[in-house]
């Protein structure tokens, strides 16, 4: 017989910064969590359309590649799941509304911040 594997949280970073991205990857990583990553908000989209039941956290930078900006994305992401913990981030003041239930981080941030939201994200 095969032995189940672990339950393992994923979490969805979207950060066109490639060295912020990686740093974001890397924590969760370390703590326990599948991460998938993307730059911009139009391949988050693809992924939010074939795995958004699956994901419990999705952290987005407000400027990312592509046309869509993060506080765009987190609508998207929070039509797709409903349940989904959402934070956006950004180093200037945001412009738009977010959608209910998502969160904003104002840059720069704290890495246990998001080792902590990471673990709300997984409770619910």
């Amino acid at each position: 017989m095969g032995q189940s594997k672990p339950f393992r949280a994923t979490a969805l970073i979207v950060e066109d910064d490639i060295m912020q991205r990686e740093m974001l990857c890397v924590l969760l990583e370390e703590s326990g969590y599948d991460v998938i990553q993307c730059e911009s908000a139009e391949a988050a989209e693809r992924v939010l359309d074939k795995n958004a039941g699956a994901l419990c956290l999705m952290l987005t930078d407000v400027q990312l590649a592509g046309r869509m900006n993060g506080v765009e994305l987190a609508h998207v992401a929070k039509d797709r799941n409903p349940r989904l913990d959402v934070v956006v981030t950004s180093g200037r003041p945001l412009r738009q509304p977010l959608p209910d239930g998502a969160k904003f981080w104002a840059k720069p941030w704290a890495p246990l911040d998001v080792l902590r939201e990471a673990e709300l994200a997984q409770m619910n």
